[in-house]
């Protein structure tokens, strides 16, 4: 493997990392041009972290008044969350993000003015986390303050401002936390051996590894992994009973654990920093039950929308309770699903590391799958308005949602939510979606995600490499890349069928080649010159899909999907009077979809005859006879589209009538 260029200036700086296949591009490399991609990330410039910056430094996010009153530049009181700190620092990073794009000047002199006052509330050791200085608690005594979680924000935040802009005023408060952190945990007592949940902090350390070349960062990262599992299952002065066990990820050791299991999100931040630290140490053990862990969320308790997170509350085992996580293999709930916006994120992030250490494009496959809808939910069509909770169903019954108003669960998006640990990690992904579009290869670049782009980058050996991609993607599976710029000498390009694109085709030049099969990459090895073209053609079929048949909830229900999208149905699209449980679909329907520039800022819908049932019973259990039916014309929407056109209800999968 020739790594004559580094790729130092990328989110996850792996391009010398010795165990990975796939390395990342560098930030910027690859930027949208037009389609969906390219509206999302303008959305974001325009909207998303502009209007999330007004709440956050006002007074109804509060969370840069809450530096201010930890530095004493103003009096006041904590406010928000103990986890608001790093909420905060995701915002941050978004306006890296966009910065990286646009170069536009103001956001780094708003970023350099909020780092001096971040500057001034760090503590003269490196500590810093706003609720516990303000309130004057002490530090590492409750497991739930989340001050590794905020460390790990802080920490990420400087080392991706340092790449991009070059600037180290964040990246020197993240060394001294960092060092700060290294002081308290490198003995491994025994007493702190619990702390790490929500451990963003490992992934934040490798990177600064990566940024730093300090070893001693690598080495941290590796004893937070090694601290999971470490300790007896007990009741702690630090833990709160509901946090036992495998809430936190701490009844079995990483090395030794097989199963996805508590808490969604800590869950799949710890294994995705314990993929990065595979990355740098190649570990065995590791690699081995991140495999296995990854089979257990991915094939067995993840949603067809690539959601995780099957439950606010409830119980593993008899000595575990569950708060947002994981359960039982295929118990899979639609109305009371929670997958959480952040959990959804998250399973995209530990999908993107395991396709850089494997090269396996069913990783690329289930990142498209969250990116397109789980993690899309999360967001209104107009940018500003939030879901916590991302259930598959939303039926209302006999319940009156009119004063709903739950911190993390409503039947309509909220313009801030209490918990606002997901709007700002959504807005921040979508505004870093380009530099997962593509990866490096030993002897080329690997194409993830399609959408209209232009790559300027360098091969690992530093030659320079232009493509430019256009598509109508997810709309359409007509895919384009041009060869703009390249080097004379023979390298791949590996293009990834997706899974769903059976029967996809690809040309080069105009002249067919064979070897396309959904769920691999394609690669196209040969001496490339500007002007050479590759054609891609996914077939964007209207299917339905089943569930495992262990999957009790969706026994003989079916959901619909184009490419990449799950659909669902909205009672707005219902007649007046009809609930979502009276919707059924027959087997032999018809399915016409198309394109409607006036939907929701132009998106593809399909429409189909739905049947009626009209004879419902409201008892909880009635005799049966042959149901009565009608028939509408009705149009199913992209699932994150649902909830734009008012409180209605939805549902995913749909019950089916066989013909």
């Amino acid at each position: 493997m020739n790594t004559k260029y580094a790729h130092n200036k990328a989110i996850n700086a792996n391009s010398k990392s010795p165990f990975v296949k796939f390395r990342s591009i560098n930030i910027g490399d690859c930027q949208w041009t037009e389609g969906f991609w390219a509206d999302k990330f303008k959305q974001a410039e325009t909207i998303m972290v502009p209007h999330m910056g007004e709440l956050l430094k006002g007074d109804i996010g509060h969370a840069y008044n809450n530096f201010k009153i930890a530095a004493n530049m103003q009096d006041g009181e904590a406010k928000g969350m103990l986890w608001h700190d790093g909420d905060f620092y995701k915002w941050m990073e978004a306006c890296v993000y966009v910065y990286g794009i646009n170069k536009d000047a103001s956001l780094l002199t708003e970023l350099d003015e909020i780092i001096s006052v971040l500057a001034s509330a760090m503590c003269s050791d490196g500590y810093l986390h706003t609720h516990n200085q303000i309130l004057g608690k002490p530090r590492w005594k409750q497991v739930c303050d989340h001050e590794l979680y905020n460390s790990g924000h802080l920490i990420l935040g400087g080392v991706i401002h340092h790449r991009v802009t070059g600037q180290t005023n964040w990246l020197d408060l993240s060394i001294k936390h960092a060092d700060y952190l290294y002081g308290v945990f490198e003995s491994k007592d025994e007493a702190l051996a619990r702390f790490g949940f929500n451990p963003s902090q490992i992934m934040a350390l490798v990177e600064l590894y990566r940024e730093t070349g300090v070893k001693k960062y690598l080495e941290l990262a590796d004893i937070f992994v090694t601290m999971r599992g470490s300790v007896p299952m007990e009741l702690h002065d630090s833990v709160p009973y509901w946090f036992t066990g495998d809430q936190c990820q701490m009844k079995t050791p990483l090395r030794e654990e097989t199963e996805a299991v508590g808490h969604a999100v800590t869950g799949m931040y710890l294994y995705s920093g314990a993929a990065d630290v595979y990355a740098e140490t190649g570990e065995t053990a590791l690699i081995n039950s991140l495999q296995s862990i990854w089979s257990s969320a991915n094939e067995r308790k993840m949603y067809v929308t690539g959601a995780l997170g099957q439950c606010h509350h409830g119980a593993y085992d008899d000595q575990n309770m569950i708060h947002e996580g994981f359960i039982d293999d295929y118990l899979m709930p639609n109305s009371t699903a929670y997958n959480e916006t952040c959990a959804n994120i998250s399973n995209a992030m530990f999908n993107w590391r395991m396709l850089g250490i494997t090269g396996d494009a069913k990783h690329a496959d289930n990142v498209e799958l969250v990116l397109h809808n789980s993690a899309m939910v999360g967001i209104s069509a107009d940018g500003e308005k939030y879901f916590y909770a991302n259930p598959l169903r939303m039926n209302f019954g006999q319940r009156d949602y009119s004063d709903h108003c739950d911190c993390t669960e409503s039947p309509d998006r909220e313009a801030y939510i209490e918990c606002f640990c997901c709007p700002p990690n959504l807005v921040r992904t979508i505004a870093q979606v380009s530099a997962w579009a593509y990866s490096l290869t030993d002897n080329g670049v690997a194409v993830n995600l399609f959408g209209s782009n232009n790559l300027n980058t360098k091969l690992l050996d530093g030659s320079e490499l232009s493509l430019s991609q256009v598509t109508n993607f997810p709309w359409d599976g007509s895919i384009s890349i041009d060869v703009k710029a390249c080097k004379t000498e023979s390298f791949d390009i590996a293009v990834r069928i997706p899974g769903w694109a059976k029967d996809a085709t690809v040309t080069v030049n105009g002249e067919a080649i064979s070897g396309a099969k959904n769920g691999e990459y394609l690669t196209l090895s040969r001496q490339w010159r500007e002007g050479d073209k590759i054609a891609i053609e996914l077939p964007m079929n209207t299917t339905f899909v089943e569930g495992h048949p262990r999957i009790e909830e969706i026994r003989n229900q079916v959901a619909v999907k184009r490419g990449p999208l799950v659909y669902c149905i909205e009672t707005p699209d219902l007649p007046e009077n009809t609930g979502i449980l009276d919707a059924y679909i027959a087997s032999d329907a018809k399915f016409d979809a198309q394109f409607d520039q006036s939907f929701l800022g132009g998106m593809t819908t399909i429409k189909t005859e739905l049947l009626v049932r009209q004879d419902n019973t409201q008892n909880m259990y009635d005799e049966i006879q042959k149901p009565t039916w009608g028939s509408h014309q009705a149009q199913f929407i992209p699932y994150y589209a649902w909830s734009n056109r008012g409180t209605a209800e939805m549902t995913v999968f749909v019950p089916v009538v066989w013909k």
